[in-house]
């Protein structure tokens, strides 16, 4: 088997194509993207491919037909006609001042026009970029092509501060105005981002911009699907399957729940993170790819902010408009969480035209709720990884006081700010612990009211959990055996425990548990 060089990071086609890198062919949608549409936007999470999509448009368009061969669109295309390209890619800058923008359109512009030319009467960067769009396609005699990579990247990393947001908003909205004004200059447009931007959003004049982000059609253009993986991929399937001592059927379940189950439209196939897929193929081995890339803070931050309910990320629901719009000003959080793919389309409800959201996968779920937890609890985020080894093997040795003691920690030194939402910080800390801890051991919830009902189980012990909130651990205990939540494992042969635990707002922790 000759071993396949793997691009990761590689996010230029010419390089991938020329140095023999292992690419999976996409040019056959690409091609019907060019030949249905003009003015394209494609919204998809960070590592799906966006960059290298963009790359392959630039070089369609600059006809290097050489670089497609083998390729579908080799047989599709017969013109190959080479375009002016006017490229820009927001993804190089720390956005952090009105000027930190202003300097890379100077910089985009300044080598535009080094190309076709400047007229000194045209000021600012719309007026600019209007005039290098006509004097480009004058010069060749071929309309211009138009490729923006990141276009979001501004106003994401200004998302916590409005000010500055506005200010990234109204210089993009009219700088993207040619677009629309020097339509008769320009072949093709496409603009890709983590998030689209609503309402009064650089999109609001562009009524010419087809959003394909929810599009059946091209909902395959990036990631990998489980078909291309067996297609491309499949003596590699057996490697890897050798490699970590599992049967192929198992490794092939492994990927799934892994990395698999992004869905970008209702009934739609999964799509494979390509960078974690890639990743697991290139070592031989899985692991938590995709985060080890980072995970931006103001995600956690928006989710505080906006005092939300973490027990609710696993079953929201929302509407097709609040899927595809962000606003500064929006006070749900869910939107970004979703289109920076922390989230994904689970099912839909064709009379409401409801989408039931979800993680995609175990990578996702797993790694967003490590990263949540030294944001919420008194832990450190070199110190979690250890805490969470350290309750799972008191859950699995039944040391419920060592483990109960452990909690307390957790709940210490609460934020005094918090003392106004300590119920909702109460439940999302015991969420994140109890969600970790069911990784290792199985796990079911129930709330309501205020409430957590807990079974952990494993497979020496089960814990039947009840918790209240400024009433008593007996309470607890007594709810336990009144509404009989422990009657399914009564002829169960592991070991059953009843615990009821109390939570003081006085002391903003755990008062007391009993043990039953």
């Amino acid at each position: 088997m000759m071993s396949k060089i793997y691009p990761i990071g590689i996010q230029n086609f010419e390089k991938l194509r020329r140095e023999g890198y292992f690419y999976i062919d996409k040019t056959a949608l690409i091609h019907k993207l060019v030949k249905t549409g003009n003015y394209y936007f494609l919204s998809r999470p960070r590592r799906f491919g966006k960059s290298l999509l963009i790359s392959t448009l630039e070089a369609y368009f600059q006809g290097k037909k050489e670089l497609f061969e083998g390729l579908a669109i080799e047989q599709l295309e017969k013109d190959w006609t080479k375009h002016p390209i006017l490229r820009l890619d927001l993804n190089t800058q720390k956005y952090d001042s009105p000027e930190s923008l202003d300097d890379v359109l100077e910089v985009a512009l300044s080598e535009w026009e080094a190309l076709y030319g400047r007229n000194p009467v045209e000021r600012g960067f719309a007026l600019r970029f209007r005039g290098v769009i006509q004097r480009a396609c004058k010069q060749t005699g071929q309309r211009v092509v138009i490729l923006v990579d990141e276009y979001d990247k501004p106003m994401l990393q200004a998302i916590e501060n409005e000010a500055l947001q506005t200010s990234f908003r109204n210089t993009l909205k009219a700088f993207y105005g040619a677009l629309k004004s020097e339509d008769g200059c320009i072949k093709f447009a496409m603009l890709t981002g983590v998030t689209k931007f609503g309402k009064v959003s650089v999109f609001s004049d562009l009524n010419n911009l087809m959003d394909i982000s929810m599009d059946e059609r091209y909902v395959e253009l990036c990631g990998i699907t489980e078909q291309e993986i067996h297609d491309n991929l499949e003596e590699e399937l057996h490697a890897l399957a050798t490699q970590q001592k599992m049967t192929y059927e198992k490794v092939c379940s492994e990927l799934k729940a892994c990395y698999d189950g992004y869905h970008f439209v209702e009934n739609s196939i999964g799509m494979y993170n390509p960078f974690s897929l890639l990743n697991t193929f290139a070592k031989l081995k899985f692991g938590s790819y995709w985060f080890e890339t980072g995970t931006p803070t103001y995600l956690v931050e928006l989710l505080k902010k906006h005092r939300y309910n973490l027990e609710r990320i696993m079953h929201e629901e929302t509407s097709a408009d609040m899927l595809n719009s962000i606003d500064s000003t929006s006070t749900n959080p869910i939107p970004v969480i979703y289109q920076s793919g922390y989230l994904t389309i689970k099912g839909y409800d064709t009379e409401f035209g409801m989408y039931r959201l979800g993680f995609p996968n175990r990578e996702v779920e797993e790694g967003f709720i490590k990263f949540l937890l030294p944001f919420y609890a008194n832990t450190d985020a070199v110190e979690s990884p250890f805490e969470i080894q350290k309750f799972v093997r008191e859950v699995r040795a039944g040391d419920c006081d060592a483990f109960f003691r452990r909690l307390q920690t957790f709940f210490s030194d609460t934020p005094y700010e918090l003392i106004r939402d300590l119920e909702l910080h109460y439940q999302n800390v015991l969420f994140i612990v109890f969600r970790l801890v069911g990784f290792y051991a199985k796990a079911e919830y129930h709330t309501s009211a205020g409430r957590v009902d807990l079974v952990l189980q494993t497979d020496k012990f089960i814990y039947v959990m009840e918790f209240k909130l400024d009433g008593t651990a007996e309470e607890a205990l007594q709810q336990i055996e009144e509404k009989q939540y422990a009657r399914p494992f009564e002829h169960d042969s592991r070991k059953l425990f009843k615990i009821g635990v109390n939570f003081s707002a006085k002391m903003r922790n755990i008062e007391k548990w009993i043990v039953d």
